[in-house]
């Protein structure tokens, strides 16, 4: 059993930055890809990031791409979300999954242990 933890998230102005951290506690990361996913009221729970713990290999939703950076620290056993250029519509509660295969990424239904979620609000 793999627990996550979420920190980071906050009240930021367009343009700002934060950078979101999911800790895991029980087991190590080793093995698993680690998602971000975010939902926003009244929508469906989006995938935004994900990094394979072994290759480093990333993957980004296109909104995305360019602004958020996904990474991981072994010594920690934490996956960040470096969040720069932030924007209204990154508005969101943010979620760290985590899963044991590199397949269907996007959907959120795949992933096995899931974090509590910390709040992204970003004014205009």
């Amino acid at each position: 059993q793999v627990q996550l933890v979420e920190s980071g998230g906050g009240l930021v102005q367009a343009g700002g930055s934060l950078r979101l951290s999911c800790a895991a506690s029980g087991r190590t990361f080793s093995g698993y890809i680690v998602g971000w996913f975010r939902q926003a009221p009244g929508k469906e729970r989006d995938f935004v990031a994900a990094i394979s713990w072994s290759t480093t290999g990333t993957v980004y939703t296109d909104s995305v791409k360019g602004r958020f950076t996904i990474s991981r620290d072994i010594a920690k056993n934490t996956v960040y979300l470096q969040m720069n250029s932030l924007k209204p519509e990154d508005t969101a509660v943010y979620y760290c999954a985590a899963k044991r295969v590199w397949t269907d990424y996007l959907n959120p239904h795949g992933y096995d242990f899931w974090g509590q979620g910390t709040q992204v609000t970003v004014s205009s």
